[in-house]
């Protein structure tokens, strides 16, 4: 019996991960460092802590990665946050499962004050019962912290929850939480990347329109 889901928001709820991924390139070219934009790209997803070195050899905790990280946050939030939208139907599809009695929660790597826009942008503030961020875990994904946190808030256990994540980053973070996860593709990555999830789908308006037969069609009450 599934009791819990937990959302992933960028790339999943949200039309983001470009976003992201422009920012973080645009604070490292401000600080002089040149990254490969698709580099970039792939990684998002990760937590900060991981992207940075991953792309650019820079840790986030050295003084120049905490001005990097600091920079791609005011660039995201002051050039991209206002023009990003929701997918189509990502509100809907958060009530139509809070209507089968789950309890929903995010399980986000970004930080809580992003978050918070976020959850805004989706329509799904209001919605979800609890909200976890990078700021609730020691690790970032695919490190499995933030669904630890997130199963706890839910007050569920791992086989009682399934994750919704648009990443092959969401996907590790997922198994090795002991969480079945549903990938949407609509984060940019394909379905080779996705190997191990319970379903695959374009966005929540896939998912929304085949919710009788998902893996959530047990859930009715």
């Amino acid at each position: 019996m599934i009791r819990a889901v937990l959302f992933d928001i960028d790339g999943t709820l949200v039309d983001s991960n470009d976003a992201h991924a422009e920012a973080w390139v645009q604070a490292f070219r401000e600080a002089g460092v040149t990254v490969d934009r698709a580099a970039v790209r792939g990684r998002i997803g990760m937590g900060g802590d991981k992207l940075m070195p991953a792309v650019s050899g820079i840790s986030e905790e050295s003084p120049e990665g905490e001005r990097i990280s600091k920079r791609r946050a005011e660039i995201f939030t002051q050039q991209y946050l206002p023009r990003l939208r929701p997918f189509r139907d990502a509100d809907r599809l958060v009530a139509a499962l809070k209507e089968r009695g789950l309890t929903a929660v995010a399980a986000s790597s970004a930080k809580k004050a992003e978050l918070n826009s976020l959850l805004e942008i989706a329509g799904a503030r209001s919605l979800l019962d609890a909200a976890t961020s990078s700021d609730d875990a020691e690790g970032s994904k695919p490190d499995p912290d933030i669904l630890h946190a997130a199963l706890e808030r839910a007050g569920a256990t791992a086989p009682d929850a399934v994750m919704i994540g648009d990443t092959p980053y969401d996907l590790e973070a997922a198994q090795r939480a002991g969480v079945r996860m549903i990938a949407f593709r609509c984060g940019g990555w394909n379905d080779p990347e996705f190997a191990g999830a319970v379903g695959i789908y374009d966005g929540p308006w896939d998912l929304l329109a085949q919710l009788d037969r998902s893996v959530f069609s047990s859930t009715d009450s």
